[in-house]
């Protein structure tokens, strides 16, 4: 964790505890003590006072954020935070419900204010190919905080709550919150002409009219919305379940928020694994999907159940077989939950311009907080009607999967591209250097690949977000086992005797396609960069593109190669590295001309794949580390021989 990015995480963590610390402590007050008969809607209506702020204040938090520096806008909303906690500890002292859901308000204000910059900063301090890792880590920090939170917020109210203990606590992590925002480095201002529109009303109707000029964006903000409804719903009905269905108390409560809390970071973390520095959206779908299938499990599961028999304690729900069933249950649910959001959360950051980014997560913001405000009141109305925790989970997992249909079909994604990006990451470890670069170039672009094996074709089209036209000798198009590659993909037959074929390619790349070709013509039999055919480089030559040169190291030891045992030690599934450089233009000599361009062409072409394959070879390392490399690629019982 780099000094950039530790004072955003400790700042959204401890903010994070604090607001479930006060959350938590009131459900439980209300569950267990005060609620009475109206229990159940109270905590309904809880979720619904926290999160109501965002739709009316998430415009505003969004404007100042990209009108003023976002790390001063944190300080002095982290400041303000403490007055508010001073709130809580007079409303848990008197056991006051109007007082502590006065402070709950007020920290939603300070969450919706705060919300565009926690989201809307990540890409001032992070690299898009590092935006997957960093909002997995903030959703992962602020779930481990709502654990936190719970188990603490859960003691502090038992038999009433102890005042002091709890009025310790929100006083001193108040006060770490506002000490870690004063260590978050100044962005600067991304928008220093904006005029801050003083009608909240006026600014929320212009934010969500922008986010749906953009396709992308408008989708991004309705995945994001319905992860948020679901979230919502699920932490409402929880409590209720456990202690009128399963029958259990305060601490099986707290179990069960700590499964939920642990797998939603476990979630986030795998989508993050899975991204490998890109930015793919099928994890999504797949979230979604697993999210109705674990859900309606849960409803069926507790569906006119009897209470489970003496369920108290922190591990009981550990105890039984319908214990253990509800817990898995609870964590697939939230680990589908974070892989369903993170990558929708990227996906928004690395669309939306750096000068309105802020705006763009407020508006996000808005969406969800009247989804989930509007959920939340719907929920309260059919449990007041009569409708029973376990028959609202199934509700819930219905819609789930209605919403992964709806997501699958508009997926502003290549389902192709982000399948194959999930495949290679799980089987092969793929880590990918250099994603960056892929963006850097023009419309008008080559990706330039070493060939190694048959599995290249395959990992290249996982790293493009977009359908690129792949260049196939047409030899191989006609194998059995390629043509379906062939029949999935834009895949333009080159055959040496006619001519025609290179120049549809050379129209297709000044159309804006991006050309995803192999230079060498053929899989290296050597192990090393093989003879770079010129018709590559005329391709790049007369299309004035840019080329992106990309190195695959891994797969010339899958038995998917060319290579010889004689030469490499096979193996299945070894980790596979792909670094891809900065794009270049070919250099040739203007005044060439026909056959004599075309070979200073193809020596160009040569001349960066070669410096591809020396700017991606380790050279900093000692004698015994590349022995011992050598023997990992070769194998152990090969002899070495060292110079």
């Amino acid at each position: 964790m780099t000094r950039r990015f530790a004072p955003l995480f400790w700042t959204q963590f401890f903010s994070a505890f604090s607001d479930n610390f006060l959350k938590n402590a009131l459900v439980f007050l209300i569950l267990f003590h005060i609620g009475g008969a109206d229990a159940e809607a109270l905590i309904t209506l809880a979720a619904a006072v926290f999160i109501a702020p965002y739709f009316f204040l998430s415009a505003l938090g969004g404007e100042l954020a990209d009108r003023y520096d976002k790390a001063v806008v944190a300080r002095r909303l982290k400041f303000c935070e403490i007055g508010i906690a001073l709130i809580a500890v007079v409303g848990f002292g008197l056991h006051s419900v109007v007082l502590l859901f006065i402070a709950l308000f007020l920290f939603g204000v300070i969450a919706a204010l705060f919300g565009p910059i926690k989201y809307g900063i990540l890409p001032d301090h992070l690299a898009r190919s590092e935006l997957p890792a960093g909002n997995a880590l903030v959703q992962g920090a602020t779930f481990i905080a709502i654990l936190l939170g719970t188990i603490v917020g859960g003691i502090a109210a038992k038999d009433g709550g102890d005042p002091a203990h709890f009025a310790f606590l929100m006083i001193v992590f108040s006060l770490l919150c506002w000490g870690a925002s004063l260590f978050i480095p100044r962005t600067g201002q991304g928008a220093p002409d904006l005029q801050v529109q003083k009608n909240v009303l006026v600014s929320t109707i212009g934010l969500l009219n922008f986010l749906r000029e953009d396709p992308r964006l408008w989708w991004g903000a309705l995945v994001i919305s319905w992860l948020n409804v679901a979230g919502a719903v699920t932490l409402s009905l929880m409590p209720p379940l456990v202690k009128d269905v399963l029958g259990g108390n305060e601490e099986v409560v707290t179990t069960g928020l700590a499964i939920f809390s642990i797998s939603i970071a476990i979630g986030s973390g795998l989508a993050a694994w899975l991204a490998a520095g890109r930015i793919i959206l099928l994890p999504t779908v797949i979230g979604a999907v697993l999210l109705g299938l674990f859900a309606i499990d849960l409803g069926f599961s507790t569906l006119g159940a009897p209470p489970i028999p003496r369920l108290d304690g922190y591990v009981a729900i550990f105890t039984s077989v319908r214990g253990i069933h509800f817990a898995l249950d609870l964590a697939g649910l939230a680990i589908a939950g974070g892989l369903f959001i993170v990558p929708a959360n990227a996906a928004v950051q690395a669309w939306a311009g750096a000068d309105r980014r802020a705006r763009v997560v407020a508006a996000v913001n808005v969406l969800s907080a009247a989804s989930v405000a509007g959920s939340t009141v719907i929920v309260a109305m059919l449990q007041t009607a009569g409708m029973t925790t376990s028959q609202l989970f199934l509700l819930l997992g219905a819609a789930s999967l209605v919403v992964a249909i709806a997501v699958g079909r508009t997926m502003p994604a290549s389902t192709l591209s982000d399948a194959l990006s999930i495949i290679y990451r799980a089987l092969f470890r793929m880590e990918v250097k250099g994603i960056d670069n892929l963006s850097k170039a023009g419309s008008n672009r080559i990706i330039a690949l070493n060939h190694v094996s048959f599995l290249d074709a395959g990992l290249a089209l996982s790293l493009l977000n977009n359908k690129p036209v792949f260049a196939i000798d047409v030899g191989i198009a006609k194998l059995w086992w390629v043509r379906p590659f062939v029949m999935l993909t834009n895949a333009m037959q080159l055959d040496p005797l006619k001519p025609m074929a290179v120049r549809s390619l050379i129209e297709a790349v000044k159309a804006g396609n991006p050309l995803i070709i192999f230079p060498e013509g053929r899989i290296t039999v050597t192990g090393s960069l093989m003879k770079v055919y010129d018709g590559a480089a005329l391709v790049a030559d007369k299309a004035n593109a840019e080329i992106v040169p990309v190195r695959i190291e891994g797969l010339e030891q899958t038995p998917f190669s060319r290579l010889k045992r004689g030469q490499v030690r096979r193996r299945w599934f070894p980790k596979v590295r792909v670094t891809i450089l900065e794009p270049v233009r070919l250099t040739v000599d203007p005044e060439l001309k026909g056959r004599k361009r075309r070979l200073a062409a193809g020596a160009a072409l040569y001349g960066i794949m070669s410096d591809l394959v020396f700017r991606t070879t380790s050279t900093d390392r000692t004698m015994i580390e590349a022995i011992m490399q050598a023997a990992q690629t070769h194998g152990r019982r090969r002899r070495t021989a060292a110079k």
